[in-house]
């Protein structure tokens, strides 16, 4: 297990290779194949469901004004994508267990 708040392409790729032994160019393909098909679904069909893990959705953001804090100037903010992630129950049930051992 890795123990890092993030967590890049590259450590999993360390992951796979450590677990099965494949060489790290492989895993490292595999891993950005992965991330590349996640992000032609988004893409494409604006959701990415992966069974007991969670689902990514695309979604719009409408303009808006917003306002500085510190200075309390307003200013425009433009329309724009997001990414959002619903974890599955499968996986939120596994973190929960986890916590609580």
């Amino acid at each position: 297990m890795i123990n890092k708040q993030n967590i890049s392409r590259d450590h999993i790729a360390e992951a796979m290779k450590n677990e099965f032994g494949f060489n790290k160019k492989l895993c490292l393909d595999i891993v950005n194949d992965i991330f590349d098909f996640i992000i032609e679904g988004l893409q494409s069909d604006n959701k990415v469901k992966i069974h007991n893990f969670g689902t990514f959705k695309l979604n719009n953001k409408s303009s808006r004004i917003g306002r500085n804090p510190k200075t309390k100037v307003e200013y425009k903010i433009s329309s724009r994508n997001v990414i959002t992630f619903k974890a599955s129950k499968y996986l939120l049930k596994d973190i929960n267990n986890n916590i609580n051992d």
